[in-house]
């Protein structure tokens, strides 16, 4: 499955080679530009539509997604489920509930964002359920980059791919990648 998926982001030009600085602040050669591939909605139904699956197992009532990228990740997979979705956007740099979402104590959640390198986000969004009552029963990606360095969640992590793609800091890039122009492209 995973290795059908790489070929569609390849085929979609959502799998990016360069020089790229990621959310996280870490310099990497590949991007993963899910919104190109999300853009098609029958192959981001399809994608997500398997993500449900192997979420299928997990207790949840609502589906959480952190804003902007997991927006059409979690409107999918929540669609799938039969469930509800929400999402947490970014104030003042932080995440948030805003729009008049509304956690009840003890409701169940499975958190789900397009790409995960360290997890940052989906801590952030994590972070909301749980100070609202609610509970995480999973998390899920469409990828997961985090190589070796897997977030611990404190619940269960699944996702579609798992691939280990290099992570520069910036003050330590190696000599080619420092040569190529850095871009964002997740602001572009």
């Amino acid at each position: 499955m995973s290795e059908d998926l790489l070929a569609l982001f390849r085929k979609t030009g959502a799998l990016l080679d360069g020089h790229f600085i990621l959310r996280s602040g870490l310099h990497s050669r590949q991007y993963f530009q899910c919104a190109i591939l999300l853009q098609h909605t029958d192959i981001a139904a399809h994608v997500c539509g398997q993500l449900a699956d192997k979420l299928r197992k997990f207790e949840c009532d609502t589906v959480i997604s952190p804003a902007l990228g997991g927006i059409i990740v979690g409107q999918e997979v929540g669609r799938s489920l039969g469930k509800r979705h929400i999402f947490a956007e970014k104030e003042d740099g932080k995440l948030v509930l805003r729009r008049g979402f509304q956690i009840s104590p003890n409701e169940r959640f499975v958190v789900v964002e397009d790409v995960v390198t360290r997890g940052g986000r989906v801590q952030e969004t994590i972070d909301i359920v749980r100070a609202h009552g609610g509970i995480v029963s999973a998390v899920g990606v469409i990828v997961d980059r985090s190589g070796e360095t897997k977030p611990d969640l404190g619940c269960p992590f699944v996702s579609l791919i798992e691939m280990t793609v290099e992570t520069f800091p910036g003050d330590n890039l190696p000599p080619d990648l420092a040569k190529v122009p850095a871009i964002k492209p997740g602001s572009k």
